[in-house]
């Protein structure tokens, strides 16, 4: 395929998208395949000769299509979503075409500079104050692993890079058990260990970190000769949308000088809206905070949004500097590469930009109050139904409930409930386990999701538990 051909097949690829995202409500949501269907429609070895593009399409539809997903699906209720506003989608082709390696300023100065303007931009969209400084991370897997590696370097007198962990005391992180895991696998690959990463037990029905408890173990870790070095907070967990009272942990965290990272990796994106920041009252004082707006502000991954008060210590901890690496006569700029643990770079901002033209903050502010009203809604109807429990009130958006027929255990009626709703297609629902309970996730945040949607949720999940009980 040449550039000469790219207009007509580019057409195609846009009445594609179009198309798909208008009859996605006809899909199911999750893929129906089986394991090894799709792998089964892929030859063994590579094409020789080049293949027309029209049966590389042809195939496309015939053998990927129904293997995907539909992350897009207004009925999209699982995990926590990952829009893609067609503003966003747009700007991304122009990226894909660019292709641009914005790892320096000099590789592509307008992909920095938009970068550090866009940041600005969400930053006084969440009302944080000016001391915060803001990249572009791939996930807030690398921002926690970026603010993990600060938190090493900090503790270790800026040693660590230069001489290793050998020798040296052993390292404490503090977190609750409510925070995602890929605060574990920073803990893993910042060389600290799954044995340091100190839990502490939650509380009250934000289930928030007590901090009592976190002010006792770490007291207890320096009697017992170890060195605590950081803290990781979260607002709005995976799990249940669990919140702590950043205030108060912080408090103690600055009592022993330990650096503290918020992740807000869902719920950041509701603190657009003012009315819901009591959620992370007290963030300002964080050291390090992310959010994905890749999640429920509408650009599609990977955007993730991390915020320092100290840049100095984020590059004191990751740049670099071959001779290479160097701009020369340009005294001032910035090179994001050295904020971050990946070299390369791609021009992430530029959705950002196409998306908060597009949308205005009202546009997407107003989105995500409706999905919180709805969600909350959705959780007083089903409070009522027989056999249905709300385990976790909403935070925000998200919230559990379990089912609980009488005379069946209520965890395997739970998995049950939920595997048939799944197979049903028409939503997209996941568990997890909150006080030992299994319960099922309901999170609402697609972009197009609509009040109808969440009525079909409602019907779901009431005529499946019914059509369970009377089997």
């Amino acid at each position: 395929m040449r550039w000469s051909e790219f207009p007509k097949w580019g057409k195609w690829a846009a009445d594609w998208a179009a198309q798909y995202h208008a009859g996605l409500r006809d899909r199911p949501v999750r893929a129906q395949t089986k394991p090894g269907e799709v792998m089964a429609q892929l030859p063994a070895a590579p094409p020789d000769a080049p293949q027309p593009i029209e049966d590389i399409v042809a195939d496309f539809e015939a053998i990927v299509m129904p293997g995907i997903t539909h992350w897009q699906h207004p009925r999209f209720f699982a995990y926590f979503p990952s829009n893609a506003s067609p503003a966003a989608v747009l700007a991304d082709n122009l990226v894909t075409a660019m292709a641009p390696q914005c790892m320096l300023w000099q590789t592509s100065p307008a992909a920095t500079e938009m970068e550090t303007r866009m940041m600005d931009w969400l930053r006084q969209s969440l009302g944080l104050p000016t001391g915060f400084s803001g990249v572009i991370q791939d996930s807030a897997s690398s921002a926690t692993l970026a603010a993990v590696l600060v938190m090493r370097e900090r503790a270790l007198g800026w040693d660590g890079n230069a001489n290793g962990l050998p020798g040296q005391k052993t390292l404490r992180i503090y977190c609750s058990n409510e925070v995602h895991t890929s605060v574990d696998r920073a803990i893993w690959i910042a060389g600290i260990g799954q044995a340091n990463l100190v839990r502490i037990p939650t509380q009250g029905p934000l289930r928030s970190m007590d901090t009592e408890a976190l002010d006792a173990a770490i007291e207890a870790d320096l009697q017992a000769g170890y060195l605590p070095a950081g803290v990781i907070a979260c607002t709005g967990g995976t799990g249940t949308g669990a919140c702590d009272d950043l205030t108060a942990t912080i408090a103690v965290a600055k009592k022993y000088d330990l650096y503290t990272h918020v992740d807000a990796a869902w719920a950041g994106s509701a603190m657009i809206c003012p009315e819901y920041r009591d959620l992370w009252t007290g963030v300002e004082k964080a050291d390090s905070i992310v959010f994905n707006p890749h999640k429920w502000l509408g650009t599609q991954f990977d955007l993730s949004a991390h915020f320092v008060k100290s840049p100095e210590d984020l590059t004191r901890t990751l740049a670099i500097q071959p001779e290479y690496l160097k701009t020369h006569g340009a005294d001032g700029i910035i090179n994001y590469s050295e904020w971050s643990v990946p070299l390369g770079r791609r021009f992430r901002a530029l959705k950002l930009w196409f998306l908060i033209r597009a949308y205005g903050l009202d546009g997407l502010r107003q989105m995500i109050r409706n999905h919180v009203t709805w969600s909350q809604a959705l959780a007083e109807r089903l409070r009522s139904v027989p056999d249905i429990e709300i385990v976790t009130d909403p935070v925000l958006s998200l919230f559990t409930f379990r089912w609980m027929p009488q005379g069946h255990d209520a965890d395997d009626a739970t998995l049950a409930l939920i595997n048939a709703i799944n197979d049903d297609g028409r939503i997209y629902l996941t568990q997890t386990r909150t006080g030992g309970k299994l319960v099922i996730r309901f999170q609402a945040g697609q972009f197009d999701c609509t009040q109808d949607d969440i009525d079909t949720a409602f019907d779901v999940i009431v005529e499946t538990a019914n059509r369970l009980k009377d089997a």
